[in-house]
């Protein structure tokens, strides 16, 4: 078990801001197949937003401080549907760690798992639906055992298998049965959402 200060968590997101970078492109491709091809213009806005807003926060900022701006930046940043997903999954891992100075390698699960519950209460889809809760709730579950690999290991394995399932959320929805065959972006984005926090937290 490994001390976790503020400026992990604040590298971590920084991470998450490159792989939606790099990404951008290949998840606006996917979102062009079923939605409005945009998803990765927006996710890459929320997170650079994100992390420019972090850059401004005093060093010996808590955990919970460290979110809570990052989840009001990404708010502020995304006009899209991800936006109050995202910041509302934060603001709940935010208070997963309130009262922490610092965190450790061990509370990987609990911040999965506090993500996983603000996305599912903000969104109001179930499992199935062909969202990117279709790869929150596995990997948190997943999390709870075999931490931060067990978790990369389930959202991708999650990922993939949205392809079998028609979307019943959002744009995609209108699409009825030519949903089926194609990754869900918001569940593609939340393996590289996953993958890179641990990258720096595990």
């Amino acid at each position: 078990m490994g001390t976790l200060t503020s400026a992990d968590l604040i590298a971590a997101l920084g991470a998450v801001a490159d792989s939606m970078d790099e990404n951008r492109d290949a998840l606006c491709a996917l979102d062009g197949e079923i939605g409005d091809g945009d998803h990765g213009v927006a996710m890459a806005l929320g997170f650079n937003a994100a992390r420019d807003a972090l850059s401004g926060l005093a060093g010996d900022a808590p955990p919970t401080a460290v979110l809570n701006t990052a989840a009001k930046a990404f708010l502020s940043g995304v006009g899209a549907s991800c936006g109050p997903l995202y910041a509302t999954a934060m603001m709940r891992a935010a208070a997963a760690v309130k009262s922490r100075d610092d965190l450790t390698t061990d509370d990987g699960p609990a911040l999965i798992a506090a993500m996983a519950e603000g996305i599912a209460h903000r969104g109001k889809a179930s499992v199935g639906d062909k969202t990117m809760l279709d790869v929150w709730h596995p990997a948190a579950e997943a999390a709870a055992t075999g931490g931060w690999p067990a978790a990369i290991e389930a959202a991708e394995a999650a990922a993939e298998h949205t392809k079998t399932m028609q979307a019943r959320m959002g744009r995609a929805a209108r699409l009825g049965e030519r949903s089926l065959g194609h990754i869900d972006p918001g569940a593609a984005s939340a393996v590289l959402v996953i993958k890179a926090l641990a990258s720096r937290l595990g």
